[in-house]
């Protein structure tokens, strides 16, 4: 049994989406002048300490990347900044997330905040994956898990998830 410090921290604002599978939080350590970098090693050691098989960072920036590497915990970045279009920034994610998940890996997306980034991203990638095929019923469901509001940002995301799923 390890020592309460060598287990880590949870992350802020974690929630399961998917059971045992797919997690949200905000950047590991916080964002902007909340950030510590004492913190975010705590948080990162707890990811890996749960078994997760990734850390998906949708950051606009590489902003913690090179400690996911210095503690060991294999990650992915795929960059969704305020400018990018939702669908070509995200559909590599969803396609990738697909592929992580059918193989039964865990795994936490986070990006700066829990907001409708990731929200939406990981409510996008419900309908993307035809796991919630109905847009209003995945956002409620994420609306309730999350305990938060989807915004337009993240409903947009939703909807270009829709557009871009693939057909049955």
């Amino acid at each position: 049994m390890k020592g309460k410090w060598a287990q880590g921290i949870v992350p802020r604002n974690f929630a399961w989406v998917i059971k045992d599978q797919l997690a949200v939080c905000e950047r590991l350590g916080g964002y902007g002048v909340n950030h510590r970098k004492v913190r975010r090693q705590e948080e990162i050691i707890w990811v890996r300490e749960q078994g997760f098989a990734r850390i998906i960072s949708l950051l606009g920036s590489p902003h913690n990347l090179y400690a996911y590497d210095e503690l060991g915990v294999p990650y992915k970045h795929y960059p969704f900044g305020a400018h990018d279009e939702p669908g070509m920034a995200l559909e590599p994610f969803w396609r990738d997330l697909q592929v992580q998940l059918a193989a039964g890996d865990r795994v936490i997306v986070h990006h700066d905040e829990l907001g409708d980034r990731v929200e939406g991203a990981v409510c996008g990638y419900l309908v993307y994956a035809g796991i919630v095929r109905e847009e209003p019923r995945a956002v409620a469901i994420v609306e309730k898990v999350l305990e938060r509001q989807l915004g337009p940002l993240g409903r947009e995301i939703v909807a270009a998830a829709a557009k871009l799923a693939p057909g049955d």
